[in-house]
């Protein structure tokens, strides 16, 4: 078989496809989320910590010419943005599952029996009551 095909084989399974999409949506999410934080959390943040904006919060090590510079401000937004994409993720799943399980807690109720099967069990119950006389 030659590569071509076998590649076309791999990728139009479904579970490549999803996960492609689900990678695609991932991303997309990220950059609302990172947006969030950049320009609407972080400068609130600064606000209420006496206008500190996170980004630029660092420490710096060495002489003027040789620093090193340690930028944790940028991780501490990092870390923000992880939390409130873990928070988002958790409630969207939560959400899911919580449907889920009221769609699995209410079974449908079976069909009603044709007419035919009616009949049929009124004439068993007639019969079984002669016989039992």
């Amino acid at each position: 078989m030659k590569i071509a095909q076998e590649f076309k084989i791999f990728i139009s399974r479904g579970n490549v496809i999803d996960l492609a999409v689900g990678v695609i949506i991932g991303a997309a999410f990220g950059k609302i989320v990172t947006s969030l934080v950049a320009n609407m959390i972080t400068p609130v943040l600064g606000i209420l910590l006496g206008k500190i904006n996170l980004a630029e919060l660092a420490l710096k090590f060495g002489q003027e010419g040789s620093e090193v510079v340690f930028g944790y401000g940028a991780f501490l937004q990092s870390w923000i943005d992880f939390v409130i994409t873990a928070a988002a993720i958790f409630l969207l799943i939560k959400g899911i599952n919580s449907f889920q399980r009221k769609k699995e807690a209410a079974p449908t109720p079976p069909p009603e029996p044709a007419v035919e099967e009616k009949l049929l069990t009124e004439i068993r119950d007639l019969l079984r009551a002669q016989n039992a006389k």
